[in-house]
């Protein structure tokens, strides 16, 4: 079991997600040691009863369940959760099992570098893979959506949900996102050139139904739109980043 040497808050946020809960925690917990670890679960109200999973589970491991009511969507809830972290190291991933908690002390250990602004689980580097039974068309949705964000970064896996960051590295008023792709808005926003790669295996959810739809699509077409904005503008236009620290 991985004792990191700064308290961890690995932040899962969920719409859904009661089928997958017991088990993410049960394999994060036998990765991480519950002394210098919690789960923070941020639930859009789910009717399914999410967050009551989220609330028994509290009875036999470090969890914490954050509901959001009135709002929804992924970023916005990650964003939540990076408010709500009690650790030094935040570690976000997806709640349907598709992201390997056994990955989780790579991307810590890449963090002990103080250059290292971000670490990612990448499908797309050498060493990871993506599961043989993931659908064609999500395989198609993924390259599109990394061929249109290239430009912004070089990072590979700009797309992924499965990353680690310092809580002190976060500016999170400068944030503003549209849709689910959080992690490219944290790479934009805060100008990051320093990220670090991390192979892993991602495999299809094990329950419950992924939530991609058109509209997410589309979201995430107008949120490149606003990145491209921001990265393009002149360096005087940009926003002061002595004043975007909260």
């Amino acid at each position: 079991m991985y004792q990191p040497l700064q308290f961890v808050t690995v932040l899962v946020p969920t719409y859904n997600e009661r089928p997958n809960l017991a088990l993410l925690s049960q394999r994060m917990f036998q990765t991480l040691s519950p002394a210098h670890s919690e789960l923070l679960v941020v639930d859009d109200n789910s009717p399914d009863g999410t967050a009551a999973a989220a609330q028994a589970l509290a009875t036999t491991y470090p969890v914490r369940c954050l509901v959001r009511r009135g709002q929804r969507g992924l970023a916005t809830a990650v964003i939540a959760g990076l408010r709500e972290a009690r650790g030094e190291l935040i570690v976000v991933m997806d709640a349907d099992l598709s992201h390997p908690s056994e990955a989780i002390p790579r991307l810590l250990e890449a963090l002990r570098d103080p250059h290292v602004h971000m670490a990612i689980g990448s499908r797309f580097i050498p060493g990871g893979t993506v599961d043989l039974y993931w659908p064609w068309y999500r395989r198609l949705n993924s390259y599109v959506g990394r061929l249109l964000a290239r430009p912004l970064t070089p990072v590979r896996d700009m797309m992924s949900g499965f990353f680690c960051v310092r809580r002190a590295d976060l500016r999170l008023d400068s944030l503003r996102p549209i849709g689910y792709k959080i992690a490219l808005e944290l790479i934009v926003r805060h100008r990051w050139r320093n990220v670090v790669e991390v192979p892993i295996t991602f495999t299809e959810r094990a329950a419950g139904q992924t939530k991609l739809s058109v509209a997410e699509q589309l979201r995430y077409l107008r949120h490149l739109t606003r990145l491209y904005a921001f990265a393009l503008a002149p360096a005087r236009r940009r926003p002061d980043d002595r004043t975007e620290h909260t």
